[in-house]
């Protein structure tokens, strides 16, 4: 077990990495859209990440309220990034998928974001990396 000092240490760093990744977040969906929203921007990576989704997934992600859900789907809908169909084994029920231009323009911002890592972590050998990349998924995998 870690110590204490360790422990405060770490949450400190990932309180850091948090306000960064916020940051972040909010620069790649104005990238998308000037007026689309960090937590839209978060779905739409849900989306690409987990593949199509009810709505509620997205509130069981997120843990927000159906309403708040329902806003950030209607403004990835408007902007095209998004599709809504009925849900074969629920007719009731829809179903939201990143659309073609969702890809599109994640793949051209993944791009950029990519670049722009490679730059800032270009000091870092391969082992270093690829061994904080074990770390962090430990760590996350600790945490479920």
């Amino acid at each position: 077990m870690a110590d204490d000092e360790t422990l405060r240490a770490l949450e400190h760093e990932m309180s850091i990495l948090v306000r960064r990744i916020r940051r972040v977040i909010a620069e790649r969906a104005r990238m998308l859209h000037p007026e689309l929203s960090p937590v839209a921007y978060s779905m739409l990576l849900a989306l690409n990440d987990s593949g199509p989704r009810r709505a509620s997934d997205l509130v069981d992600m997120f843990s927000i309220d159906k309403g708040a859900v329902s806003r950030q789907v209607q403004a990835l809908l408007e902007l095209d990034l998004i599709d809504r169909t009925p849900d074969p084994e629920d007719r009731r029920a829809m179903i939201l998928a990143i659309s073609e231009e969702g890809h599109r323009r994640l793949a051209n911002i993944s791009t950029v974001r990519r670049s722009e890592l490679g730059e800032k972590l270009g000091d870092w050998s391969e082992s270093d990396l690829s061994g904080f990349v074990r770390s962090l998924s430990r760590y996350n995998s600790a945490l479920e």
